[in-house]
């Protein structure tokens, strides 16, 4: 990618660290951040396999279908795209992980396998869900079994599995597989912290490189290139808004180009070692109105009470809750009116950016040490602005721990120390 042309125009009003220096002195005050970070080895595979396992036979479910994508890279370390192809694995309630794939595909997963296992091969002209269920019988797994279906597989393949068999019941995984990833290990953790102080650096020297005239696409490609100069392969999404925009929580068709007054919301993330980062964002280009820093700081205030709301133990419903409350008691909302938070205050993060649990009302989910999750109570102001903060947490013995630090103020959101000239 080519870099972006220096702009020789800084806004004379920005606020601390927003608009201050060129594309290229942003771009070369970032270096690679990954060189600590280790990814997931092989004997926390196996951990994870024995804790499916030992929740299976505690449950009575005798198999559970793994398929390509993030829950058999969780469980196995097998990376594969899912596709029209069965490919994935079996992972019984005793036993070792048995892989199912087309025959012409053996030998790449032969060289993605990290955990030991046979590769069941099926012939084009095949059927791979009567494969499956000889598997099975191979296992010695009644007819009568209770087997889970890895809940993001395509309705294909459980469609030409239930066909194929005979006496089964057929469940979602997700109850043995979130029941495993929504407690993340210290090593998650790490790799987690990693992407996320990475995004942090990003959004801190894109916001130093704006300038008027600047476009969205502009921007977004210089994040593409800030993410690969502190050590990702680039962006794994990217979100920039200007003006108006901004109250589209997930953007808008077109493009936009950058103004003095304009709101600024950029929501982005990286991958390291398969796990996600997802910061936002939001400050003004220039001097902020009283409207804006109003609601502004209503934001912050709900993403502060949505943190101290995450009590071990109490339900996810309640941090959901207490950002509401607090956005009511300002003549936000109510619920999900706007001018008001739209949408759910958080999702859990990991391997995939949005999995469980959820921060949202009606889901009874205790917080529980390890768990993982993004606070965005975010605030649309229609026909307006969009205001996001979006900053994670996740849940330790002593209760909840930030991965990045919330956006100072609405002047200075890095919290840099102000130069006096």
């Amino acid at each position: 990618m080519g870099t972006l042309e220096a702009s020789t125009g800084t806004s004379t009003e920005a606020g601390t660290g927003i608009g201050t220096q060129t594309p290229e002195q942003a771009l070369a005050t970032l270096s690679d951040m990954t060189q600590h970070l280790v990814p997931i080895q092989v004997e926390e595979h196996l951990a994870r396999i024995a804790k499916a396992q030992a929740y299976m036979q505690s449950h009575k479910i005798d198999a559970i279908y793994l398929n390509a994508g993030t829950n058999l890279t969780y469980f196995t370390g097998m990376k594969w795209y899912a596709s029209e192809r069965m490919v994935g694995a079996i992972l019984p309630a005793k036993g070792e992980v048995q892989y199912i794939a087309p025959h012409f595909e053996i030998g790449s997963l032969n060289g993605f396998k990290v955990i030991d296992g046979p590769i069941h091969g099926w012939q084009e002209h095949e059927n791979p869900y009567c494969l499956f269920v000889e598997v099975l019988e191979g296992l010695g797994i009644a007819k009568t079994a209770t087997i889970g279906i890895d809940e993001s597989a395509q309705f294909f393949i459980f469609d030409g599995i239930n066909k194929a068999q005979e006496g089964l019941t057929l469940i979602n995984a997700q109850e043995v597989t979130a029941h495993c990833r929504m407690h993340k290990s210290d090593n998650e953790l790490a790799l987690m912290q990693g992407a996320m102080d990475m995004t942090l650096a990003v959004h801190q020297a894109t916001a130093s490189m704006l300038y008027p005239g600047i476009t969205t696409t502009e921007v977004e490609a210089f994040i593409e290139q800030a993410h690969q100069k502190v050590g990702a392969p680039g962006n794994y999404f990217c979100i920039v808004l200007f003006g108006v925009a901004t109250s589209f929580p997930h953007g808008v068709k077109d493009p936009q180009t950058l103004n003095e007054g304009d709101v600024v919301l950029i929501d982005t993330g990286c991958k390291v070692h398969d796990y996600i980062s997802d910061i936002t964002r939001t400050y003004v280009f220039g001097q902020p109105t009283s409207r804006q820093r109003q609601f502004w700081n209503n934001e912050k205030a709900a993403q502060l009470a949505a943190f101290n709301a995450a009590k071990l133990g109490a339900p996810c419903e309640d941090v959901d809750a207490a950002a509401r409350q607090y956005l009511a008691s300002q003549g936000l909302g109510p619920e999900y009116q706007t001018p008001g938070c739209p949408h759910r205050t958080g999702h859990g993060i990991g391997l995939d950016i949005h999995e469980w649990p959820y921060l949202v009302g009606g889901n009874k989910t205790p917080l529980a040490t390890g768990m993982c999750f993004s606070n965005e109570p975010m605030l649309v102001i229609p026909n307006e602005f969009g205001i996001r903060l979006e900053d994670h947490f996740y849940m330790t013995d002593d209760g909840p721990r930030w991965f990045t630090q919330p956006s100072e103020s609405i002047d200075n959101p890095f919290g840099l120390a102000e130069t006096v000239t």
